[in-house]
């Protein structure tokens, strides 16, 4: 995981996240939690290979908490507050990794490398 501050063009650190396994049943998981280390990302691997299942995840990130942190004049309630990401591994031998890019307006992610 790796998060961008695109509005201050640095690392997103310091931002709180969960991740959760979103089960068949409805049921929502909690495998992890967390916040970025200085560089923007998490000092290890959210899930190591042995854990990796097919399946759909979710990632929250708490992004107004961050920015309101850094000084960003917010409304109330800010435009973002959470970013609530959704994504599956369709290939558990395969590595996935999920960067988000994120200002107080917008957020994109994308599969990396």
């Amino acid at each position: 995981m790796h998060i961008l501050d695109t509005a201050q063009g640095c690392p997103g650190r310091g931002i709180a996240f969960a991740l959760f396994r979103l089960h068949e049943d409805g049921r929502r998981e909690q495998l992890r939690a967390g916040v970025t280390n200085d560089d923007g990302r998490t000092d290890g691997w959210l899930l190591a290979q042995d854990e990796l299942r097919l399946g759909r995840y979710e990632m929250l990130y708490q992004i107004g908490t961050y920015f309101r942190a850094a000084g960003f004049p917010l409304a109330e309630p800010p435009f973002i507050d959470e970013v609530c990401l959704r994504f599956s591994i369709a290939d558990a031998a395969s590595h996935y990794h999920v960067p988000l890019l994120v200002s107080p307006y917008g957020y994109t992610t994308y599969r990396g490398s």
